[in-house]
């Protein structure tokens, strides 16, 4: 049908829902002629027509959620491989620039203003800095590469590259869920980097549990809408409802407006959530390629924990009333028993630890840190 669609002169209107949808099998069984008309490029140009989003409302959107934040701080780009940028803001005061700083890598659709319950105490023992990672937030989101392991690898490499450019000698490496996934992959891969990690309800970690339909069989339309929705991104329904997605965000996520009711009183959060996920799907296409059915990831971080070099100590961190299943933190200690993993389990908190208990979360980590210096 996509095919025919595009002989029939709908070419402009086909590719440019299958590009919002993110609907990477559509878009494979056409690319030939998509390279040679439309390309990347006619994004930037039409979205915003149909989803009231821009860089400039993402910068907006991004400025409300710093507001609060009272400690003084840069933002920057910092230029990486091949003409791309990861945004970057840098706590570093005079008093504390001698210690080894700590990296924050933030979640799937995540960005740098989540952190803000956070970054006014964590900078006050050691320098900060929080970027968007590559495809996200403010960051250059360029195309990657259809196959997970090469996805993976533009993502580490990108942190490698972030921070030679930056100058770090060595760092606290925390990740929060892909951001967990993200920062073992790098340590596998740049240990003399990494001198303490820092996993906050990592994605990414088991395999699919074979059983998991014979313990509890899944319904047949379950089983049919899955398959439905299978070729597209994630966040594709938001993209798709238009003008309607700040509403959408709203009503399904009220949660996030309470989780930081101590600092804003509106839809700030709401509206910064909304702006970095109705930008180009880049990263989001790549965590897609990166999974397979039902979320779980392509290639587990538990097989290659054996990689993981014993010296590099690991702090996990995990909300009690998460839905991330916390016994891959018991496996990784029972895989590393010449290694120090300390697990945590902080209570009240779900997936978000950070902004749901941020106080708790605050000094959980700085307790860590203390450790390295």
């Amino acid at each position: 049908m996509a095919e025919q669609a595009v002989t029939a002169n709908n070419t402009g209107l086909v590719q440019r829902v299958m590009s919002v949808v993110g609907a990477r099998g559509l878009v494979s069984s056409v690319w030939g002629y998509v390279d040679a008309t439309v390309r990347w490029c006619w994004i930037p140009s039409w979205l915003p027509s149909w989803c009231p989003t821009s860089s400039l409302q993402l910068q907006t959107a991004e400025d409300r959620m710093l507001r609060c934040v009272e400690s003084a701080f840069s933002k920057q780009y910092i230029p990486i491989a091949n003409g791309n940028q990861l945004w970057t803001l840098t706590f570093s005061s005079d008093r504390v620039k001698d210690r080894t700083p700590m990296v924050l890598l933030h979640g799937f659709g995540g960005g740098v203003g989540l952190w803000a319950q956070n970054l006014d105490a964590l900078s006050q023992r050691r320098p900060i800095w929080a970027m968007d990672l590559l495809g996200f937030g403010r960051s250059s989101r360029p195309r990657f590469c259809t196959d997970a392991r090469e996805a993976e690898d533009q993502f580490v490499e990108s942190i490698e590259q972030w921070r030679a450019e930056v100058g770090l000698d060595s760092m606290i490496l925390l990740g929060h869920n892909l951001g967990g996934y993200l920062a073992a992959s790098y340590a596998i891969r740049y240990p003399s980097r990494v001198k303490h990690m820092v996993l906050v309800e990592p994605w990414g970690f088991p395999e699919r549990p074979d059983t998991a339909e014979a313990d509890r069989p899944i319904p047949v339309w379950i089983k049919a809408l899955g398959a439905m929705f299978t070729p597209f991104n994630p966040l594709a329904g938001l993209r798709l409802v238009g003008p309607l997605g700040p509403t959408l965000v709203q009503t399904l996520r009220p949660d996030f407006k309470r989780k930081f009711c101590s600092m804003f009183s509106d839809n700030t959060v709401s509206e910064y959530i909304y702006h970095l996920n109705v930008q180009i799907p880049s990263g989001e296409t790549a965590f897609k390629n990166m999974t397979n059915s039902f979320g779980w990831a392509t290639r587990p971080m538990l097989h290659r924990m054996d990689q993981l070099q014993p010296k590099i100590p690991m702090a996990i961190i995990y909300g009690s009333r998460s839905s991330i299943d916390s016994s891959a933190g018991s496996s990784i200690r029972e895989s590393r028993p010449h290694s120090h993993v300390e697990i945590t389990t902080i209570r009240g908190a779900g997936h978000y630890v950070y902004a749901d208990q941020p106080e708790d979360f605050n000094h959980t980590v700085l307790q860590v840190c203390d450790q390295v210096d």
